[in-house]
This record gives structure tokens, sequence and C-alpha cells, in this order.
């Protein structure tokens, strides 16, 4: 039976520009849909609505929205409180912001069924504890939610949507930015959670691996609007629309290593959508007519249909040569770390966060760090780049040692050893402009004069392919993705010898992070750029790297090529990060599905 029932949804902002337009959505009864799409493209706006909710600045303008007998819309804002959390709920994606940092988890707990019979709440809270995988004591009940780790955090955010037994739970991207280890156990632990709650689930993602380890059907979005939807396996093994099979082949498979082709161009944004198709200047096949109108949908057959006008003419998924790398063995080490130690803390609270780590990265090669979040991957790198100072060790740039501090090191030296950070929201000065970000990196690093750092800055974006335009306007201005591209490219200015990645892609969409990855490859070739990949996620480490270190609490367990670790590791670590990495490709064939 229908659970969930969306007819002619539209959210539009208070200029009147759709942000959602005439969605038609129906989930069953103990259905787990996973809603696919790229930055930008209405999943969140989606989700969201189905709690009646839309954010500041927009608002549902047309459409009808039920979750089994009760009507959603139209309602005081009284009667969606008591709707919120008994029929519908909602796990937003960063738990740090989302729980109340001066409350309890026991009474944050306790606001969810407050409505409750008071005999009752403390067996719904012990229930939902259990459920999330959390401990049922007095002792975690009072602690804040600073006190608990991030994990915990989000098991924590997930027992409290699912404390009063809803129909319905919306996750948004539950799982973007944590490591393969912790996405396997919560994606298994969802998966338990659903056959245990009987509810409905929608999971709100832009990373199709991780919806084909737990989703029974896929709902792709685009611009707003839905433009392939049908059972997972179904559409997976042979996507219809141009859009998603771009997506698809954006994702990385740690199995079968290839050179990403990222889709070309960019998201449309609010405001931007054309008279036809809006995937039109980024399709492969479009031809005149999706230029005049938007499609319909179209059913392909059963429940699989598709918003494209030559759906027919789609090609089956390429099968891309497998990556070959170049051998890099005979080529003298421009950067040599030696027996590096790093702590955190003094005294009683000292943690070690990396023990005697080794490794030396050739002009051309790049060399990942690979391991679990707290594996000291950020650690060794910050070491490296002089941003924390290490408690043993040597690091040896162009046979050059460096001093323990980036301050105490030269000018060319830092000159020479570029760090990109992971989120660039952070990294990039909000007050100054793309071009007065690039042009004084320029100027301070390689003491350029003011017209030739200028004439630099436009050079790199060329090389991002960022247009020139961009040196005018302000990080907020500018996608995740772009944001990216700029933070890279301040490190490109430098012309470094080294380049340092951390987590630069853990964010994106799988469509930009292709980009990214394709991006950095051709840089190497045409640079002869070094670089130190730390990253989570085996799929980019097959795509992007030569070697890789292995990673476990501070410690190197296993290291070697790309290619042979990942075919034959020896290590039992590192077995068990391969086996929890998600790959596409098994669920295409049917293969490896828990659905």
């Amino acid at each position: 039976m229908t659970l969930l029932d969306i007819r002619g949804l539209t959210v539009a902002t208070t200029f009147g520009a759709p942000i959602i337009e005439g969605i038609d959505l129906q989930i069953a009864e103990r259905e787990i849909l996973g809603l696919v799409g790229e930055s930008g493209s209405g999943k969140t706006t989606l989700g969201l609505a189905a709690l009646g909710y839309a954010r500041p600045g927009s608002s549902v303008t047309t459409g009808s929205i039920r979750i089994g007998q009760e009507a959603i819309l139209g309602r005081t804002a009284r009667d969606l409180r008591r709707l919120r959390g008994r029929v519908v709920s909602y796990v937003p994606q960063d738990p740090a912001a989302a729980m109340n940092p001066a409350r309890r988890i026991g009474d944050q707990l306790a606001d969810r069924v407050a409505h409750r019979p008071r005999a009752e709440r403390s067996n719904l809270i012990i229930r939902a504890l259990q459920r999330a995988q959390l401990p049922a004591e007095p002792a975690f009940l009072a602690r804040f939610p600073h006190q608990i780790s991030g994990g915990q955090q989000q098991r924590a955010l997930i027992a409290m949507a699912i404390v009063a037994e809803p129909s319905l739970v919306v996750l948004d991207e539950p799982t973007t930015g944590l490591d393969v280890v912790t996405q396997a156990a919560l994606l298994s632990e969802l998966n338990a959670l659903h056959d245990q709650i009987g509810a409905s689930l929608i999971y709100v993602t832009h990373d199709l691996a991780a919806v084909s380890t737990i989703a029974d059907s896929v709902a792709v979005m685009y611009a707003g609007r839905i433009v392939e939807r049908g059972q997972l396996r179904e559409v997976l093994s042979r996507p219809r629309h141009p859009y998603t099979i771009g997506l698809m082949e954006s994702v990385p498979d740690h199995g079968r290593p290839t050179k990403l082709r990222g889709l070309p161009g960019v998201a449309l944004g609010v405001g931007q959508w054309p008279v036809g198709c809006p995937f039109e200047p980024r399709c492969r096949q479009a031809q005149l007519d999706c230029t005049l109108a938007m499609p319909n949908f179209e059913t392909i057959h059963l429940d699989h249909a598709v918003r494209c006008f030559h759906w027919r003419q789609t090609p089956p998924i390429a099968v891309h040569e497998p990556l070959r790398r170049e051998q890099l063995a005979d080529r003298e080490a421009i950067l040599t770390v030696d027996r590096l130690c790093a702590v955190h803390g003094r005294g009683a609270d000292q943690i070690v966060a990396a023990q005697y780590v080794s490794l030396t990265v050739r002009p051309g090669e790049c060399v990942a760090l690979v391991g679990e979040s707290g594996s000291g991957k950020t650690t060794i790198a910050r070491c490296i780049a002089g941003l924390h100072k290490p408690a043993a060790g040597t690091i040896v740039l162009h046979g050059q040692k460096l001093a323990a501090l980036a301050g105490d090191r030269s000018r060319k030296q830092r000159q020479h050893l570029q760090f990109v950070f992971q989120n660039p929201y952070e990294s990039l000065n909000p007050r100054h402009t793309v071009g007065a970000i690039l042009s004084h990196a320029a100027a301070m690093l390689r003491n350029l004069p003011e017209s030739t750092a200028r004439n630099e800055a436009a050079r790199v974006l060329d090389e991002v392919r960022l247009p020139a335009s961009s040196v005018k306007r302000y990080p907020g201005e500018l996608s995740g993705g772009e944001r990216q591209r700029v933070a890279i490219a301040r490190a490109l200015i430098a012309d470094p010898g080294v380049l340092i990645c951390d987590e630069i892609t853990s964010a994106l969409d799988v469509s930009v992070q292709a980009a990214v990855l394709d991006l950095l490859g051709n840089l190497q070739a045409a640079h002869g750029l070094a670089m130190v990949f730390i990253t989570h996620d085996l799929g980019v480490v097959a795509s992007i790297a030569d070697r890789m270190l292995v990673l476990n609490r501070g410690v190197i367990c296993e290291q070697g090529n790309v290619s042979d670790l990942i075919v034959r590791p020896t290590d039992e670590y590192t077995k068990r990060l391969l086996e929890a990495a998600p790959r596409l490709e098994l669920a295409a064939t049917g293969i490896g599905s828990t659905t």
C-alpha cells in the first residue's frame, strides 16, 4: 500500500523561481527510496517538504502531500509539530549543528515523546537507543552532544528520529564524510533498523554506491525535477536517462580502476532553467526538440519511468579501459618523510597520532594515505606542511631538511609545498574576491608584481576550468565544486612541486569529484606534480593514486602499489577496508546488493 503520496508539488522562492516543480512521487509502506542527484537538484527541498517544511525564502506553491491518512500541507504550525516525529521525522546531515549543545541527550530524546504517557516514555527511549546501537544507560543520557563521538552523534540523531516510531523517516546525506568502515556499519544499522521499526525511508544522497547497498528503488533528480524513477536494480542495470548514466560513470570503483568521466558543464541553479529540457546543454544525445519543450514522464515498463524524449537511443553504460599507470620507481624522490611521530595533547591526555611513519614521493607520483577517521592521515599531512609540530622524525624536500613549523621555513620551501584543505568554505576568505585570493598568493609566495599576479590568476583559473569572470566573484557566490577548484588554483598559483590534498573530494557530488580528479591527473601529467592524497574513499584512491599507505591508529599496517594492494591485500585491516567499501558495479549486476 502507498504510504507517501506526493502530487504536483512545487516549491518556489519568494521571487517566484521554482526550486522543485511538478513532483509526483509515491512510496510504498516499508519501502526504502534512494533520492539521488547533484547539489542544487532539489533533493533536500523535496525531503523537507514531506515534513510540511520549506526553508526561509521559499514556500510550497502547489501540490499535495499525504502520509497514510494524514494530509501534510495546509496545516497550522501547531498541527505540523504534532505530526513531525510521530508520522514523519528527519535526520539532518550535520549532527553537530542539529543537536542543541546546551541540552543533554536524554532531555532531547524525551522532547520527542512528550506527547506519550509518562509510563511509556522511558521504554520508548531505551528501545530507540538500543535500535540505534547506543548504550541505554543513565550515564549516556546525561551527556551533552560534545561529550560523545561524531558517530554517536549521528546515531543519537537517528534515535531521536525513530523514538516516536514514525511511519516515514527522511535521512539527509547521513554518510557524507564518513570513512568506509563507519559508513558500512551505519548502512547496515539502517537496514536492520528498517526491518525492526517497519517504517519507510527516504535516503537523500549524491552517493549512488551507498544507495545501491540499501535502497529498494531510486529516484534521480535534476534541476528540481525527477528525471528517472524505478526499482534499484532495473535503473542501475539499464539506466535510460543520460544524466543517470553520467552519474554512474562518475562513480569510482576500486575493484575496476578506470579514468573517470565527469559530466560536462555544470548543474543549473534556481532561476536558470530553460524552456526545454534543463539537461540539454550537458547531454551527449540532445536534439533540437530538447530545446523547445520539457519532456514528460514516459513509462518504460512496470514502474520504470524516464523524462527524456530520446530515451530509446540512450546507450548502455560505457565500459572504460582499465587505468594504466606510469612506472616512476626510477625517479629521485622529491619528498621524503623518515620515522615521523606526532602526538596530540600533553601528559595524561596525550594521544599518539602517528608512530614512525616513513614515505617517499617522486615527481609525477601520487601517494595516498588511507584509513578510518582517527587513523592519523590528516595529522601526518599537517606535519609535512608544517602546520603541526612532529614529536620526532625528519621531513626532506628537494634534498633539504625542513623546519618543523611552516613559519620557520623559507619562502621557497613554503612555495614548493602546498596544502589543499578539506573544507573550501572555511579555507577561503569570504571577504576577498577570487582574484584577490589568487593574486595575493602569487605575490606572497613568488614575489610577483601586481599585474603579473593578476595574469597568473587568470591562467590558473583557466587551468582548473573556471571562467575568467570568476575573478570578480566572492567564495559565497560559488558552488562547492567551484570553491574547491579555487582552493586548488590557489595552491597551483604558487607553482609547487608537491601538493597535499586532504579529503578534498569527500563532500563533493560524484560528478564534480570526477571532474576534480580528472583535473588533478592532467596537472600531474603536465607539470610532473607530486601529490600526497589523504582520503577514506578507496574508489578515489584506485582512480588517482600510484601507491598507498594504509594507516591504522597512526601505524602503517601495509603499503605498496595501489593495483597490488587492492587485488592482493595481506593485512587484515586492509582487507576490512576493502570489504566495507561499496561498489556500484556489484549492485548494477545484482551481486552483493543487500536489498
